[in-house]
């Protein structure tokens, strides 16, 4: 299968978006979007991120931003990161799936994007997914994600870069008395020649 290019229509810099690698700066802005996603469950039940039951602590923060950077130094992830007007707005990372690049899966990657709720809909999932997948080309052979059911707009989005349905995992998700399903989506990085 060959894998589509990019959509046309990204971000410039006429846009003010300005996609980049990870900085040590970041664990406050990025700690401080991922707490307004537990905010914004409570009026929207339907946010299309899988969360845990409360907010982690900024100790749980801290070591989840420190294993990060160690996986990007060592290779075994790529972030992406959006700023608007040199405010960082978004995320996106690609983590190998494999616990170490001998294993039999390193040469998969697991994809998760945050994008701040003011910038939703404004081309900062289009840079930050542009920019990931080209990082990963160079690590990865094959792309996987899981997205709500009810994401729509977000599903659209990865089918614009190649991302396929292979199936969905029912009630995946339990918020109160919701039950939501999970999609499943690959993008094979592949050449078309490849052994199948």
């Amino acid at each position: 299968m060959t894998t589509p290019a990019p959509p046309t229509g990204s971000p410039g810099a006429g846009s003010g978006i300005v996609v980049r690698e990870l900085r040590w700066s970041d664990f406050d802005p990025l700690r401080e979007m991922y707490y307004l996603l537990y905010d914004e469950r409570e009026t929207n039940p339907e946010i299309g991120l899988t969360l845990f039951s409360t907010r982690p602590t900024i100790e749980d923060e801290t070591a989840w931003f420190t294993g990060l950077f160690r996986r990007v130094m060592s290779g075994d992830a790529v972030v992406s990161i959006a700023e608007h007007n040199a405010v960082v707005v978004g995320n996106c990372t690609i983590g190998r799936v494999g616990p170490s690049p001998t294993h039999e899966a390193a040469h998969v990657g697991l994809l998760g994007i945050i994008v701040h709720r003011d910038h939703r809909g404004t081309g900062v999932g289009t840079a930050l997914l542009a920019n990931a997948l080209d990082q990963a080309r160079a690590r990865f052979e094959v792309v996987n994600l899981s997205v709500l059911t009810v994401n729509r707009r977000a599903r659209r989005l990865y089918e614009r870069f190649g991302f396929r349905y292979v199936g969905t995992r029912p009630a995946h998700l339990k918020r109160g008395d919701r039950y939501f399903d999970e999609d499943l989506m690959v993008l094979d990085l592949r050449p078309a020649h490849a052994n199948r």
